[in-house]
This record gives C-alpha cells, sequence and structure tokens, in this order.
C-alpha cells in the first residue's frame, strides 16, 4: 500500500480510538486500543518493536517503537496536552536512525486529535 493511503488508515484507527476513549488516559492505554482498533482494520502491525541504535557500527542501546506498521510506517504515539518540539525531533531521529521513509506521530492527549505526518530523506 503507498505510504499515504496508508497513514490515512492509521490516522482513521487513531481518530476511532480518541472518538470512543477520549483524552486523559495514559499513553499505553491508547496504544493498546489503538492495536486493537488496526487488528479490526486489517492494519498489520508490530506493537513496541525493539531495535537496536548503532552509532558509527557500535551498539549504543535499543529503543522501542511504539508501532510499525506494515513494514512501512513508524508510528510514536503520545498522551499530551500538546505536542512539542521535542516530541516532533524524537520522531524524526527514529525515523533516521532507522532508515524509514516516513512516520506518523499521533497525540491522544489532546481535546482533539493531534497528528504530524513525518519524512525522512533516505540516501
Amino acid at each position: 500500500m503507498e505510504h499515504n493511503a496508508l497513514t490515512h488508515k492509521i490516522i482513521g484507527a487513531a481518530m476511532e480510538v480518541h472518538k470512543r476513549l477520549g483524552n486523559g488516559f495514559q499513553e499505553v492505554i491508547y496504544q493498546r486500543a489503538l492495536s486493537i482498533e488496526m487488528n479490526l482494520q486489517s492494519i498489520a502491525h508490530e506493537r513496541e518493536k525493539e531495535m537496536p541504535l548503532m552509532y558509527k557500527g557500535y551498539d549504543v542501546g535499543t529503543r522501542r517503537v511504539d508501532f510499525f506498521v506494515e513494514e512501512q510506517i513508524m508510528v510514536e504515539i503520545k498522551a499530551v496536552i500538546n505536542l512539542e518540539d521535542v516530541h516532533l525531533a524524537q520522531a524524526k531521529n527514529y525515523l533516521e536512525a532507522y532508515k524509514m521513509e516516513t512516520g506518523l506521530l499521533i497525540n491522544f492527549g489532546a481535546k482533539s486529535l493531534q497528528f504530524k505526518r513525518i519524512f525522512n530523506k533516505i540516501s
């Protein structure tokens, strides 16, 4: 599936979760609910996939990404009142570290669902 169509489907699933739960829960609740919703909508995904982080060929630790969707899109979720630059920077860093082209940053903590598409130029 094309990245734009897939991000649209993921955002739609997130909107359904936000519509049903509203804001005010912990991030893990939204993560579990989004996983259920993506299953219901037949969106293939891996939740909390642990990935190694490398620096100049050396392993410097690991990071669990909230979702990898259809092995194409990285999804990072938050449950904060407003997304801030630090959240966007974190998501961009993950895209670069994992050599992914497209990602989504989704925030369930605001009164209305917030989301940002993030792009990484792969060279």
